[in-house]
């Protein structure tokens, strides 16, 4: 019978082993799905019990929970069918901005044992944004003497879908005076620009009105417009002209409020008022960068006034003006782009993927006692994170993929020495100087029936008087026995096998283990035998000696 057991004991470590190593194969992998936005909340993404092999019953008894690593909760699970669906409303334009790409990273919980596998989602984009200007009007002065060929930038549209949803052309309504051209600026960016084709005289003509159309490359084609008047001026002979059409700097994110970011110059070769330039922002733009920036209009410099985030934005692009003080009043332009650099304002975070669970002490080295994973809002290296736990504790972290980590088991339990840990985790990013952040995870290790009761003697020598009352109270006996016992000796009872005769004898005291129901063993007094049922409770015996 008990090389049965043994047996019995060998397949079910090998069936654990082996589920086990499964595991970690599971958590390595990886699902990924394609849907468009704006789907109606219930639509099916995929199958993802099919998709990670799990019956339908898993989803009940093991747990099975979707958690979403950019915070809203987009998708959930059916669990009569098995799939994911969507559970929200989702705007790629909103999470992701203009960015290529747009994926939603899931993460799937289960549990008895704990699992993780990742889930990729990608939004891709439909065409629902019409280009848009900023403002429905636009207003140009130009002089009648201005030249044929003379470029006039005008406002860009923007479209937040992006590939072939994405702005592609402008158009320019039927006119007498102007064409439209198309420049390209850096990062690929295209501006419109209304070209002179024919020279202005005020007398016949003193205000032209063009419409302005912006189309992107959906299908059906959305479109958006503006209104472009243009105010034809006496000579002013002159309009202000900056060094640079475009200005480049970088700025520190923890850079203090009065700081000058540039200043960007500007001449203008008339004399007098047509000469005195003034500087200011372009008449369209955002209320980002008036929150953030200010202009000296005298000398042109730039000064910093809010504070900076390079979480939030990355950087500027700022329109400057310089206008002469002549009549008619001439301008001109220039573009400023701010590039702010990062500086490691953010403590790496820890966060439990899945919270611990009680482990038993006779856990095999591996198990996984709980989920974990790490993330900085920084970037670069600043945002790089590294994850450490205590030493001493049998306890390790097993990384799994993109600061994810899975807190094992790496030695040997054991309740009786320590009934619980607490474990300390600490993240520490790679920035300088370095941010760090501490949490505890206490595991709790639940005890196993692996210890017999234990006398601190062998033999016990005990006094009685003769002419003893015949079934006499020996209460303070065992309460003496019971004293000398180890600690586990409270979980016991005693058993007092009867004596033979009445004069010089010895009775065995067994100890018998409380952890098992009284049920599971009987005491024959006549045969002097204890008897068991399936389950044999763990027992210690010392000799009593009697003399009278």
């Amino acid at each position: 019978m008990t090389k049965r057991k043994e047996y019995r004991d060998w397949r079910w470590q090998a069936l654990w082993w082996h589920h086990f190593f499964l595991l970690w194969t599971t958590v390595n992998a990886q699902t990924r799905y394609s849907i468009q936005e704006e789907l109606k909340q219930g639509s099916v993404v995929g199958n993802l019990a099919k998709d990670l092999g799990l019956g339908l019953s898993d989803i009940y008894d093991r747990k099975l929970r979707v958690a979403s690593e950019a915070g809203k909760q987009y998708f959930s699970v059916d669990a009569g069918k098995g799939e994911l669906v969507v559970n929200d409303r989702i705007d790629r334009e909103a999470l992701c901005g203009q960015s290529a790409s747009c994926v939603l990273p899931l993460q799937v919980v289960i549990e008895d044992p704990l699992q993780l596998h990742r889930i990729e989602v990608e939004i891709q984009d439909i065409n629902d944004n019409s280009p848009r200007f900023l403002s429905n009007e636009l207003s140009l002065n130009i002089a009648e003497s201005a030249a044929v060929g003379t470029r006039f930038p005008l406002e860009s549209a923007s479209d937040p879908d992006v590939g072939s949803n994405s702005l592609k052309s402008y158009t320019l309504s039927k006119n007498e005076c102007c064409s439209l051209r198309i420049k390209e600026i850096e990062g690929g960016k295209t501006v419109p620009e209304l070209v002179l084709e024919k020279p202005l005289d005020r007398e016949k003509k003193s205000v032209h009105k063009i419409l302005l159309t912006a189309l992107d490359g959906g299908n059906p084609v959305r479109s958006g417009t503006t209104q472009i008047t243009i105010s034809v001026l006496d000579n002013n002979d002159n309009f202000p002209v900056f060094e640079k059409n475009l200005y480049k700097v970088s700025l520190g994110e923890k850079s203090v409020q009065g700081t000058v970011v540039i200043q960007p110059k500007a001449s203008d070769a008339d004399e007098g008022l047509n000469g005195q330039i003034t500087f200011s922002f372009g008449s369209r733009t955002p209320d980002s960068v008036l929150s953030v920036f200010d202009i000296n209009p005298s000398t042109g410099e730039i000064i910093l006034k809010g504070e900076l985030d390079y979480e939030t934005a990355k950087s500027y692009d700022i329109d400057v003006t310089a206008k002469d003080k002549g009549s008619p009043q001439m301008e001109g332009h220039c573009r400023v782009q701010v590039d702010i650099t990062d500086f490691n304002d953010n403590a790496p975070e820890i966060v439990f993927t899945s919270q611990p669970k009680p482990l038993r002490e006779d856990a095999p080295s591996g198990t996984v006692v709980a989920l974990i994973s790490a993330r900085d809002l920084d970037s670069a290296d600043n945002g790089k994170v590294t994850l450490q736990i205590t030493k001493g504790p049998p306890f390790a972290l097993k990384p799994s993929y993109s600061n994810n980590y899975a807190l094992v088991t790496s030695g040997t339990l054991d309740r009786e020495r320590f009934s619980e840990y607490n474990i300390e985790i600490t993240a520490t990013d790679s920035g300088s100087p370095a941010l760090t952040s501490k949490k505890n995870i206490p595991v709790i290790i639940t005890d196993v029936n692996d210890n017999p009761p234990v006398f601190t003697q062998r033999n016990y020598n005990v006094y009685l008087k003769e002419n003893g009352v015949l079934g006499g109270d020996m209460l303070s006996q065992s309460q003496s026995f019971r004293s000398c016992m180890s600690p586990m000796s409270e979980y016991s009872d005693f058993t007092l096998i009867k004596p033979s005769s009445t004069t010089d004898f010895k009775e065995v005291i067994s100890v018998l283990d409380a952890s098992l129901p009284d049920s599971t063993w009987t005491f024959e007094s006549q045969q002097g035998k204890i008897r068991f049922g399936n389950h044999a409770p763990m027992r210690a015996q010392i000799a009593l000696r009697y003399m009278t």
